[in-house]
């Protein structure tokens, strides 16, 4: 590098870093977005049709164009292979012929002969050129020559092996030759130099010289580029109708997408109930159909769980304002009484009557608020422990003796869970009362929460059926083919009951499964409408509109004893009682169910069977 060179580059670095002084800003390169970026920008805004459109187009002229040149080169080196071939089979019959067609006295007969195509010339051994054998005439006197090295000169070539040369044309007629004539004199000569041999007068041969012996290239020109013509015809069709094929292809294809796209703005719009139309399993459009349809489905679960919960939740705390309200009502309206009468002749006598109603309104009032901080604590998973052996047979005797207790009129019956296999769909299998003594039962739980639920459903009993009616109470273990996290998932109405009982169908018949304890309390009293048994499990749930609790429930019983069933991995439900009535059914894990071994008298009597069946055959 000169010096004038350096300067000149040190005084255009100054000069870009004047701009800079003068507090010019720039974007720096490196914020710059780079040409990469830029065109992967516009890339990525063209459709996805479009480039897969593009993408087929683009493989197909590729695959056009390059099967096109392959079919051309291989064609190209299989004629001038054949061309070297004939060069160098037809050597010996031009040997053979050397002095015919040395002679010129027929000339006209040497050149319409069979091998009026062939360029044949002499030279010595020192190529010195001795004269011309065959020279192939043309159509309008055109004369088509190779061209090959000077006089006296060998340029290179070697004797036997074919070469390509250059063409040099010759007019000799009085006609204008067309374009096809001088296009093929103008095509590309084969040559292949041979040594020629001649018999001397005293009979030894001896070299003579050389001869170059050439055929025009002009037919296997006009064939390679005659296939490659119909090769770009067919390769343009097959680009044609790919772009088209593939046009409608990907266009059929991604109208599911589309569809997809719709489904999603309606549900954008609110409409939850939307589904992706069904399309098959084994593509992946239909895959993401069923994978889409699959969420949108627990997105509308949950939402409307969600709903559930908000309308639940504004129920609670309505239903809870009114529970409270009404005994801090009374507890006011008394004290204010006590007030207003306190200066009037008897007010001691009066002031213990509203000593009393404000004593029952508190007490009505801590049951509740107990209730709630109990129900509070058994969302939150607190207040209970499922550790501990409880003997379940003893809770629900004792709560059957409190029942007879209470009502003494009452006919109590006791006994066991068995379940009838159904007939017909009319008549599927359900649960039955047998009349006997209840089977010891003891399972993993929290005796005192479990002692809860079953107080509650006989308090229940007492509270709201006549104090006439008979009960029955029955237990039993029976296996059941379902989990106890799925079991606890079951909404508490009856469709989940006809589920609980096939899964105890299969787990009797193929002895897998969970043992669950299950306890019925039948009763006979006015019960409970089908469209409202779920309900009762809510909390503050009642059946008269008024809210009245002249029975001194607080209508929050049956929620405390579904969350301990669900916190003890169980199921409870309400359905109806045979006779009428009301009978709840709690289900509880105790053990997985062991599969019990075939007696060996058994498996033998079955083999005896069988080989006589066979025998019998």
């Amino acid at each position: 590098m000169s010096r004038d060179t350096k300067r000149t580059q040190v005084d255009d670095a100054g000069g870009q870093s004047k701009p800079e002084a003068q507090g010019t800003t720039q974007t720096p390169p490196a914020h710059r977005p780079s040409l990469f970026r830029r065109i992967g920008r516009r890339v990525d805004a063209i459709p996805l049709s479009t480039k897969l459109v593009t993408c087929i187009i683009v493989l197909l002229t590729i695959g056009t164009i390059g099967i096109s040149f392959s079919i051309r080169t291989l064609v190209g080196n299989y004629l001038l292979q054949k061309t070297d071939t004939q060069l160098i089979n037809q050597a010996q019959l031009v040997f053979n012929n050397m002095d015919s067609l040395g002679d010129t006295t027929d000339s006209e007969n040497s050149r319409n002969s069979l091998m009026n195509t062939y360029y044949v010339e002499v030279r010595t051994s020192d190529s010195k050129i001795t004269g011309t054998g065959l020279v192939p005439v043309l159509k309008d006197g055109v004369v088509s020559e190779p061209s090959l090295p000077a006089d006296g000169s060998s340029d290179g070539v070697t004797l036997g092996q074919p070469f390509t040369t250059q063409a040099v044309v010759h007019v000799t007629g009085n006609h204008t030759p067309d374009h096809s004539t001088m296009q093929a004199a103008q095509s590309p000569w084969r040559v292949v130099a041979l040594p020629w041999s001649e018999r001397g007068k005293d009979g030894q041969v001896k070299s003579s010289g050389i001869v170059y012996i050439g055929l025009s290239l002009s037919d296997q020109i006009d064939t390679a580029n005659t296939l490659t013509r119909y090769c770009a015809m067919v390769g343009i069709a097959v680009v044609l109708l790919g772009a088209i094929l593939g046009t409608i292809v990907v266009q059929s294809t991604l109208t599911p997408l589309k569809r997809i796209e719709k489904t999603a703005a309606k549900i954008a719009a609110g409409d939850l109930s939307q589904r992706v139309p069904d399309m098959p399993e084994n593509t992946e459009v239909g895959s993401l159909s069923v994978s889409l349809n699959s969420m949108l489905t627990r997105i509308e679960e949950s939402f409307h769980a969600q709903e559930e919960t908000t309308e639940k939740m504004k129920q609670f705390v309505s239903d809870a304002s009114h529970e409270l309200r009404t005994p801090l009502a009374a507890i006011h309206g008394y004290a204010e009484l006590y007030k207003m009468q306190r200066d009037m002749p008897g007010a001691l006598e009066r002031a213990d009557e509203s000593i009393e109603h404000i004593e029952a309104s508190s007490s009505r009032m801590t049951v509740l608020v107990e209730d709630l901080l109990s129900l509070a604590r058994l969302d939150e998973g607190r207040g209970i422990d499922i550790t501990q052996q409880v003997p379940l047979t003893s809770v629900v005797r004792d709560a059957a003796d409190d029942l007879h207790a209470l009502d003494p009129d009452r006919g109590i019956s006791c006994g066991r869970v068995t379940l009838n296999p159904g007939t017909d769909l009319e008549h599927p299998s359900d649960f039955a009362f047998q009349d006997g003594d209840m089977p010891a039962i003891t399972l993993t739980g929290d005796a005192s929460r479990l002692r809860q639920v079953v107080t509650n459903i006989v308090g229940n009993i007492h509270r709201y059926t006549p104090a006439d009616s008979p009960v029955e109470i029955s237990m039993g273990v029976l296996p059941a083919s379902i989990s106890p996290e799925s079991l606890s998932r079951m909404p508490a109405n009856e469709q989940s009951m006809h589920h609980l009982v096939e899964a105890i169908e299969v787990g009797q018949s193929m002895q897998v499964g969970m043992n669950y304890a299950i306890v019925r309390f039948s009763d006979h009293g006015p019960g409970v409408p089908p469209e409202a048994r779920s309900k009762i499990f809510e909390r503050f749930y009642t059946a008269d509109p008024s809210r009245a609790r002249q029975k001194g429930g607080t209508g929050l019983g049956m929620a405390i004893a579904q969350s301990v069933v669900k916190a003890h991995h169980g199921f409870i439900c309400a359905s109806g009682s045979d006779g009428g009535g009301l009978t709840l059914t709690v289900v509880l894990p105790v053990a997985p169910v062991e599969p019990q071994p075939v007696p060996l008298v058994e498996t033998r009597k079955a083999d005896k069977k069988s080989r006589k069946t066979k025998k019998q055959g």
